[in-house]
Protein backbone atom coordinates (compact mmCIF):
# COMPACT_ATOMS: atom_id res chain seq x y z
CA UNK A 1 0.00 0.00 0.00
CA UNK A 2 1.27 2.86 -0.86
CA UNK A 3 1.40 5.62 1.77
CA UNK A 4 -0.63 8.22 0.05
CA UNK A 5 -2.84 6.21 -1.17
CA UNK A 6 -3.57 4.45 2.05
CA UNK A 7 -7.06 6.35 3.71
CA UNK A 8 -8.92 4.72 6.94
CA UNK A 9 -11.59 7.56 7.89
CA UNK A 10 -13.82 9.21 6.05
CA UNK A 11 -16.73 11.52 6.57
CA UNK A 12 -19.60 12.07 4.02
CA UNK A 13 -23.34 12.44 3.24
CA UNK A 14 -25.70 10.28 2.33
CA UNK A 15 -29.15 10.70 1.67
CA UNK A 16 -31.75 7.91 -0.01
CA UNK A 17 -34.65 8.32 -2.33
CA UNK A 18 -37.87 9.51 -1.72
CA UNK A 19 -40.54 7.42 -1.97
CA UNK A 20 -42.61 8.04 -5.19
CA UNK A 21 -46.19 9.46 -4.98
CA UNK A 22 -49.45 7.17 -5.44
CA UNK A 23 -51.43 8.23 -8.24
CA UNK A 24 -55.35 9.61 -8.11
CA UNK A 25 -56.76 8.21 -11.08
CA UNK A 26 -60.44 7.40 -12.12
CA UNK A 27 -60.42 4.79 -15.11
CA UNK A 28 -61.85 6.01 -18.75
CA UNK A 29 -61.82 4.96 -21.68
CA UNK A 30 -63.68 5.08 -24.78
CA UNK A 31 -66.35 1.99 -23.01
CA UNK A 32 -66.09 3.93 -19.83
CA UNK A 33 -67.23 7.10 -19.01
CA UNK A 34 -67.33 6.57 -15.25
CA UNK A 35 -65.02 3.71 -13.99
CA UNK A 36 -63.80 3.42 -10.65
CA UNK A 37 -60.10 4.11 -8.76
CA UNK A 38 -57.06 2.48 -11.10
CA UNK A 39 -54.06 4.91 -9.41
CA UNK A 40 -51.20 2.86 -8.63
CA UNK A 41 -48.64 2.81 -5.98
CA UNK A 42 -45.74 5.13 -6.29
CA UNK A 43 -42.07 3.40 -6.18
CA UNK A 44 -39.75 2.91 -2.97
CA UNK A 45 -36.89 5.18 -3.25
CA UNK A 46 -33.43 3.79 -3.28
CA UNK A 47 -31.27 2.93 -0.35
CA UNK A 48 -27.85 3.62 0.38
CA UNK A 49 -25.76 0.44 1.05
CA UNK A 50 -22.52 -0.62 2.16
CA UNK A 51 -21.21 -3.89 0.81
CA UNK A 52 -17.71 -5.55 2.22
CA UNK A 53 -15.32 -6.25 -0.85
CA UNK A 54 -12.25 -8.05 0.54
CA UNK A 55 -10.14 -7.00 -2.44
CA UNK A 56 -10.10 -3.60 -0.73
CA UNK A 57 -7.54 -2.24 1.86
CA UNK A 58 -8.27 1.47 2.03
CA UNK A 59 -11.40 4.12 1.65
CA UNK A 60 -9.78 6.33 -0.84
CA UNK A 61 -12.30 5.54 -3.21
CA UNK A 62 -14.86 7.53 -0.76
CA UNK A 63 -12.06 10.47 -0.01
CA UNK A 64 -13.75 12.54 -2.40
CA UNK A 65 -17.24 11.53 -2.74
CA UNK A 66 -18.41 14.03 -0.04
CA UNK A 67 -22.09 13.43 -1.40
CA UNK A 68 -23.70 10.06 -1.97
CA UNK A 69 -27.37 9.69 -3.19
CA UNK A 70 -29.45 6.77 -4.20
CA UNK A 71 -32.48 7.41 -6.82
CA UNK A 72 -36.61 8.45 -6.03
CA UNK A 73 -38.78 6.28 -6.30
CA UNK A 74 -41.09 6.97 -9.61
CA UNK A 75 -44.86 8.30 -8.81
CA UNK A 76 -47.84 5.45 -9.88
CA UNK A 77 -49.72 5.61 -12.85
CA UNK A 78 -53.12 4.99 -14.36
CA UNK A 79 -53.90 1.21 -14.90
CA UNK A 80 -52.90 0.57 -11.23
CA UNK A 81 -49.46 0.69 -12.60
CA UNK A 82 -46.80 0.81 -9.34
CA UNK A 83 -44.14 3.31 -10.10
CA UNK A 84 -40.14 2.21 -10.44
CA UNK A 85 -38.71 2.24 -7.52
CA UNK A 86 -35.22 4.19 -7.09
CA UNK A 87 -31.99 3.07 -8.25
CA UNK A 88 -29.71 2.06 -5.16
CA UNK A 89 -26.15 3.31 -4.43
CA UNK A 90 -23.84 0.65 -3.55
CA UNK A 91 -20.79 2.11 -1.70
CA UNK A 92 -17.65 -1.18 -1.38
CA UNK A 93 -15.63 -0.87 1.65
CA UNK A 94 -12.86 -3.17 2.91
CA UNK A 95 -13.26 -5.69 5.52
CA UNK A 96 -13.05 -3.73 8.97
CA UNK A 97 -14.96 -0.66 8.04
CA UNK A 98 -17.05 0.58 11.04
CA UNK A 99 -19.54 2.94 10.39
CA UNK A 100 -21.01 5.77 12.90
CA UNK A 101 -23.05 8.62 13.17
CA UNK A 102 -21.06 11.91 12.69
CA UNK A 103 -23.18 13.83 15.26
CA UNK A 104 -23.10 11.30 17.78
CA UNK A 105 -20.59 9.12 17.21
CA UNK A 106 -22.95 6.31 17.41
CA UNK A 107 -21.90 3.25 15.66
CA UNK A 108 -24.36 2.01 13.84
CA UNK A 109 -22.61 -1.85 12.15
CA UNK A 110 -19.37 -3.13 11.32
CA UNK A 111 -18.76 -4.96 7.92
CA UNK A 112 -16.22 -8.08 8.77
CA UNK A 113 -17.31 -10.66 5.79
CA UNK A 114 -17.23 -10.21 2.36
CA UNK A 115 -20.06 -9.40 -0.03
CA UNK A 116 -21.48 -8.65 3.45
CA UNK A 117 -24.06 -5.86 2.62
CA UNK A 118 -25.91 -3.41 4.96
CA UNK A 119 -28.42 -0.39 4.62
CA UNK A 120 -26.91 2.23 5.80
CA UNK A 121 -29.75 5.22 4.76
CA UNK A 122 -33.01 3.49 3.89
CA UNK A 123 -34.98 4.71 0.92
CA UNK A 124 -38.71 6.42 1.29
CA UNK A 125 -41.65 4.04 0.54
CA UNK A 126 -44.26 4.94 -2.25
CA UNK A 127 -47.41 5.80 -1.40
CA UNK A 128 -50.20 4.19 -2.03
CA UNK A 129 -52.52 4.63 -5.00
CA UNK A 130 -56.23 5.77 -4.78
CA UNK A 131 -57.27 2.09 -5.62
CA UNK A 132 -55.74 0.94 -2.40
CA UNK A 133 -58.89 3.07 -0.92
CA UNK A 134 -61.82 2.17 -2.62
CA UNK A 135 -64.48 0.22 -0.36
CA UNK A 136 -68.18 -0.25 -0.11
CA UNK A 137 -68.66 3.29 1.54
CA UNK A 138 -66.10 5.01 -0.45
CA UNK A 139 -65.80 3.68 -4.02
CA UNK A 140 -64.14 6.39 -5.71
CA UNK A 141 -62.17 8.02 -3.51
CA UNK A 142 -59.99 10.81 -5.10
CA UNK A 143 -56.82 10.76 -2.87
CA UNK A 144 -53.58 9.07 -2.84
CA UNK A 145 -50.68 8.79 -0.37
CA UNK A 146 -47.91 10.72 -0.95
CA UNK A 147 -44.43 8.85 -1.14
CA UNK A 148 -42.19 8.79 2.20
CA UNK A 149 -39.38 11.39 2.31
CA UNK A 150 -35.69 10.67 2.24
CA UNK A 151 -33.21 9.71 5.11
CA UNK A 152 -29.98 11.59 5.16
CA UNK A 153 -27.17 12.55 7.34
CA UNK A 154 -23.41 12.98 7.77
CA UNK A 155 -21.76 9.60 8.81
CA UNK A 156 -18.11 8.34 9.10
CA UNK A 157 -16.18 5.57 8.26
CA UNK A 158 -13.47 4.23 10.04
CA UNK A 159 -11.02 0.88 8.98
CA UNK A 160 -9.79 -0.99 11.04
CA UNK A 161 -7.55 -4.01 9.87
CA UNK A 162 -8.37 -7.45 9.77
CA UNK A 163 -5.02 -9.38 10.58
CA UNK A 164 -4.03 -12.11 12.21
CA UNK A 165 -1.24 -10.80 13.94
CA UNK A 166 -0.51 -7.00 15.15
CA UNK A 167 3.19 -5.46 15.28
CA UNK A 168 3.34 -3.28 18.22
CA UNK A 169 6.71 -1.44 19.22
CA UNK A 170 7.83 2.20 19.75
CA UNK A 171 9.03 3.19 16.16
CA UNK A 172 12.52 2.14 15.08
CA UNK A 173 11.75 -1.47 16.66
CA UNK A 174 11.90 -3.29 13.45
CA UNK A 175 8.57 -3.97 12.90
CA UNK A 176 8.92 -2.73 8.74
CA UNK A 177 12.26 -4.54 8.25
CA UNK A 178 10.67 -8.11 9.94
CA UNK A 179 7.41 -7.57 7.71
CA UNK A 180 9.82 -7.48 4.99
CA UNK A 181 11.23 -10.85 5.65
CA UNK A 182 8.57 -12.85 6.25
CA UNK A 183 6.36 -12.06 3.80
CA UNK A 184 6.22 -10.21 0.66
CA UNK A 185 4.99 -6.81 1.57
CA UNK A 186 7.48 -4.17 0.95
CA UNK A 187 7.37 -1.12 3.88
CA UNK A 188 9.51 1.64 3.73
CA UNK A 189 12.39 1.39 5.83
CA UNK A 190 14.53 3.31 7.48
CA UNK A 191 17.04 4.12 10.51
CA UNK A 192 14.58 6.75 11.81
CA UNK A 193 12.03 7.27 13.92
CA UNK A 194 8.31 7.11 11.90
CA UNK A 195 9.08 5.43 8.73
CA UNK A 196 5.82 3.57 8.49
CA UNK A 197 2.78 6.07 8.55
CA UNK A 198 0.11 3.78 7.45
CA UNK A 199 -0.61 0.77 8.15
CA UNK A 200 1.18 -2.26 6.29
CA UNK A 201 -0.41 -5.69 5.74
CA UNK A 202 1.97 -8.93 4.67
CA UNK A 203 0.92 -12.44 4.26
CA UNK A 204 3.03 -14.97 6.07
CA UNK A 205 3.65 -17.65 3.92
CA UNK A 206 3.76 -20.99 6.70
CA UNK A 207 4.60 -24.66 5.68
CA UNK A 208 2.13 -26.40 3.51
CA UNK A 209 1.20 -23.80 1.22
CA UNK A 210 -0.57 -22.15 4.78
CA UNK A 211 -0.60 -18.65 5.40
CA UNK A 212 -1.60 -16.20 8.37
CA UNK A 213 -1.78 -12.04 7.95
CA UNK A 214 0.34 -9.74 9.77
CA UNK A 215 -0.06 -6.07 9.91
CA UNK A 216 2.61 -3.20 11.14
CA UNK A 217 1.30 -0.71 12.99
CA UNK A 218 3.03 2.53 13.14
CA UNK A 219 5.28 3.01 16.16
CA UNK A 220 3.64 3.89 19.54
CA UNK A 221 5.11 6.37 21.89
CA UNK A 222 4.39 7.01 25.45
CA UNK A 223 0.70 9.32 25.70
CA UNK A 224 -0.27 7.42 22.36
CA UNK A 225 -3.90 7.11 23.56
CA UNK A 226 -4.04 10.85 24.06
CA UNK A 227 -3.51 11.58 20.93
CA UNK A 228 0.36 12.20 20.92
CA UNK A 229 2.59 10.82 18.17
CA UNK A 230 0.90 9.43 15.87
CA UNK A 231 -1.78 8.17 18.65
CA UNK A 232 -5.48 7.31 18.27
CA UNK A 233 -5.83 7.21 14.34
CA UNK A 234 -3.45 4.01 14.84
CA UNK A 235 -4.46 2.33 17.84
CA UNK A 236 -7.69 1.46 16.40
CA UNK A 237 -6.34 -1.09 13.95
CA UNK A 238 -5.02 -3.15 16.62
CA UNK A 239 -8.11 -3.94 17.93
CA UNK A 240 -9.47 -6.41 15.17
CA UNK A 241 -5.71 -8.38 15.43
CA UNK A 242 -6.21 -11.84 16.68
CA UNK A 243 -3.01 -11.88 18.55
CA UNK A 244 0.06 -9.15 19.12
CA UNK A 245 3.85 -9.45 18.38
CA UNK A 246 5.41 -7.09 20.91
CA UNK A 247 8.89 -6.03 19.46
CA UNK A 248 11.91 -4.24 21.65
CA UNK A 249 15.16 -4.12 20.30
CA UNK A 250 17.76 -5.70 21.96
CA UNK A 251 19.81 -2.31 21.98
CA UNK A 252 17.03 -1.26 24.48
CA UNK A 253 18.16 -0.08 27.91
CA UNK A 254 15.39 -1.32 29.23
CA UNK A 255 13.14 -4.24 27.30
CA UNK A 256 10.57 -5.43 30.15
CA UNK A 257 10.43 -1.11 31.10
CA UNK A 258 9.32 -1.16 27.25
CA UNK A 259 7.50 -3.76 27.26
CA UNK A 260 5.34 -2.45 30.20
CA UNK A 261 4.91 1.08 28.93
CA UNK A 262 3.54 -0.39 25.26
CA UNK A 263 1.20 -2.63 27.57
CA UNK A 264 -0.16 0.55 29.57
CA UNK A 265 -0.21 2.64 26.18
CA UNK A 266 -3.55 -0.03 24.73
CA UNK A 267 -4.80 -0.61 28.45
CA UNK A 268 -5.45 2.85 28.43
CA UNK A 269 -6.68 3.15 25.15
CA UNK A 270 -8.87 0.09 25.32
CA UNK A 271 -8.65 -2.72 27.96
CA UNK A 272 -10.17 -5.57 26.17
CA UNK A 273 -6.63 -5.20 24.10
CA UNK A 274 -5.06 -7.02 27.20
CA UNK A 275 -7.16 -9.75 26.69
CA UNK A 276 -5.45 -10.82 23.53
CA UNK A 277 -2.84 -13.48 23.16
CA UNK A 278 0.90 -11.80 23.41
CA UNK A 279 4.06 -12.72 22.35
CA UNK A 280 7.53 -10.33 22.71
CA UNK A 281 10.43 -10.93 20.02
CA UNK A 282 13.60 -9.09 20.84
CA UNK A 283 14.49 -7.81 17.80
CA UNK A 284 18.56 -6.70 16.37
CA UNK A 285 19.65 -9.42 18.41
CA UNK A 286 22.29 -9.93 15.68
CA UNK A 287 24.21 -7.18 17.79
CA UNK A 288 24.25 -9.46 20.83
CA UNK A 289 26.22 -12.59 21.93
CA UNK A 290 24.49 -15.68 23.70
CA UNK A 291 26.18 -14.06 27.29
CA UNK A 292 23.82 -11.01 26.90
CA UNK A 293 21.22 -12.82 25.96
CA UNK A 294 21.17 -15.00 29.16
CA UNK A 295 21.76 -11.47 31.24
CA UNK A 296 18.55 -10.14 29.45
CA UNK A 297 16.23 -13.06 30.49
CA UNK A 298 16.73 -12.56 33.59
CA UNK A 299 15.08 -8.92 33.31
CA UNK A 300 12.52 -9.91 31.16
CA UNK A 301 8.61 -9.80 31.72
CA UNK A 302 6.77 -12.39 32.62
CA UNK A 303 5.45 -13.61 29.16
CA UNK A 304 6.42 -15.83 25.96
CA UNK A 305 9.29 -14.28 24.42
CA UNK A 306 11.67 -14.94 21.40
CA UNK A 307 14.91 -13.50 19.99
CA UNK A 308 15.09 -12.84 16.58
CA UNK A 309 17.26 -10.96 14.00
CA UNK A 310 15.39 -9.84 10.29
CA UNK A 311 19.06 -9.57 9.49
CA UNK A 312 20.31 -13.39 10.21
CA UNK A 313 17.44 -14.65 10.02
CA UNK A 314 17.71 -16.19 13.65
CA UNK A 315 14.90 -17.52 15.27
CA UNK A 316 12.42 -16.29 12.39
CA UNK A 317 11.61 -19.78 11.39
CA UNK A 318 10.51 -20.69 14.86
CA UNK A 319 8.57 -17.21 15.08
CA UNK A 320 6.94 -18.01 12.35
CA UNK A 321 5.74 -21.76 14.08
CA UNK A 322 5.17 -19.80 17.56
CA UNK A 323 2.85 -17.52 15.91
CA UNK A 324 1.42 -20.78 14.05
CA UNK A 325 0.32 -22.34 17.14
CA UNK A 326 -0.76 -19.63 19.14
CA UNK A 327 -2.79 -18.68 16.39
CA UNK A 328 -4.57 -22.29 15.85
CA UNK A 329 -4.66 -22.92 19.59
Amino acid sequence: MAGSNFVDYVKIFCRSGKGGAGSVHLHRDKFTQKGGPDGGDGGNGGNIILKGNSQLWTLIHLKYKKHVFAGDGQPGTSGERTGADGKDNILEVPLGTVVKEAESGKILFEITGHEESKVLVKGGRGGQGNAKFKSSTMQTPRFAQPGEKAEEGWFIMELKILADVGLVGFPNAGKSTLLSVVSAAKPKIADYPFTTLQPNLGIVKYRDSRSFVMADIPGIIEGAHEGRGLGLRFLRHIERNSMLLFMVPADSRDIAGEYHTLLSELKKYNPELLDKKRLLAISKCDLTDNELKREMERELPPVPYLFISSVTNEGIVKLKDTLWKELNS
